[in-house]
């Protein structure tokens, strides 16, 4: 039994119909394959343990215990998740480094007469095929950046353009934040490492051949930083900016943020958060709009005295070239639509 990825692209483990990860629910939790389900042959208080007794007893009776816990969690999975598995069952097996847990699971799957295999070197060898090609390989693909300031609608007409037909890579939905103090969602950000996954995986269905257009960010979106073969060719991309007076973008902006604005509890304490970059008076202004329902006005105001202040601020040491500036007189989708239009337009002249 073995297996050896040699390529991230989806179709990799296409002859396989399950991958089963059988590491802990808090290692798969961080990251794993794309499309793996967890089938734990340790739970993560049972991992701990057996790590413990590893180095405070012996390997000995570490990997005794180990063996029995293995065995009946794999009963387990057996006789429940698997179940309706029939004979020609072909599953993938993965743990940390292709060792002793899913050696063990593998050989009791085999034993049952599924053609099992080992994924080689486990997670960790796909984890390096992922670092090699965001922070070690040169980026094969060419990017368009999207620019202006907050609430110009940059997201929407992102994936407007991908319902266009062109390429785009949506930076903030694959790290789950709109990439602000304020702009954290309800579900938490992905871990660094399932950050990464979403974003190889991303750029692999994409045509390096062709222009990927995706919004300009800084460094860091929320607590995750985008990797730096994708953060170069970021740096040295032309790009379109997006302008829209303040009325317009607060109006879009009250739209686009509803679902924060839903929940005043959590507004204010993201408020809360500006009261060390901005005045305490401004902030006490804006917890009042945000108690009396006045989110547009409170929308503008983050906008002109906080958002374009610090956007300003970055696009000092820019210095990408602009292909074109497009002015929108509204953010409403046919708006949208034709702004997402315009851009490609403009990406089938390059």
């Amino acid at each position: 039994m073995g297996f050896t990825l040699d390529h991230l692209r989806r179709d990799a483990l296409a002859k396989f119909d399950t991958v089963i990860d059988v590491r802990s629910p808090a290692e798969f939790a961080e990251d794993h394959v794309p499309g793996a389900i967890n089938l734990p042959v340790m739970s993560n208080e049972e991992r701990a343990k057996i790590g413990t007794i590893y180095v405070q007893q012996s390997p000995f009776l570490a990997r005794k215990l180990g063996a029995a816990i293995v065995a009946r969690n794999a009963a387990r999975h057996i006789e429940t998740e698997l179940a309706d598995k029939e004979g020609g069952w072909q599953p993938l097996v993965y743990c940390w480094r292709g060792g002793q847990r899913s050696g063990s699971f593998a050989s009791i799957l085999s034993q049952i007469g599924w053609r099992t295999d080992v994924l080689e070197g486990g997670y960790r060898a796909y984890r390096t095929q992922v670092v090699r090609m965001l922070y070690e390989d040169a980026l094969r693909y060419r990017f368009v950046l999207l620019d202006g300031n907050t609430g110009s609608g940059k997201t929407a007409i992102l994936h407007s353009l991908n319902e266009q037909g062109a390429q785009m890579l949506d930076l903030e939905g694959l790290a789950n934040h709109r990439g602000s103090l304020l702009g954290a969602m309800r579900d938490e950000q992905p871990s660094q490492k399932m950050f990464e996954t979403r974003l190889a995986q991303a750029l692999l269905e994409l045509d390096p051949s062709k222009p990927i257009v995706a919004e300009a960010e800084s460094s860091k979106i929320g607590e995750r930083l985008i990797p730096a073969s994708v953060w170069k060719a970021m740096r040295s991309a032309p790009r379109i900016d997006i302008t829209a007076s303040l009325q317009v973008r607060a109006q879009f902006l009250t739209r686009d943020y509803a679902d924060v604005l839903e929940d005043p509890a959590h507004m204010a304490e993201r408020l809360d958060k500006l009261r060390a970059l901005c005045s305490h008076a401004r902030v006490e202004q804006w917890l009042a709009y945000l108690g009396e329902g006045k989110h547009e006005k409170l929308a503008a105001e983050l906008m002109e005295h906080h958002y374009d202040r610090g956007y300003e601020r970055s696009r000092e040491g820019r210095d990408n070239t602009v292909l074109a500036t497009l002015k929108a007189d509204g953010l409403e989708p046919r708006h949208i639509e034709g702004l997402a239009r315009q851009v490609a337009d403009l990406l089938d002249q390059l």
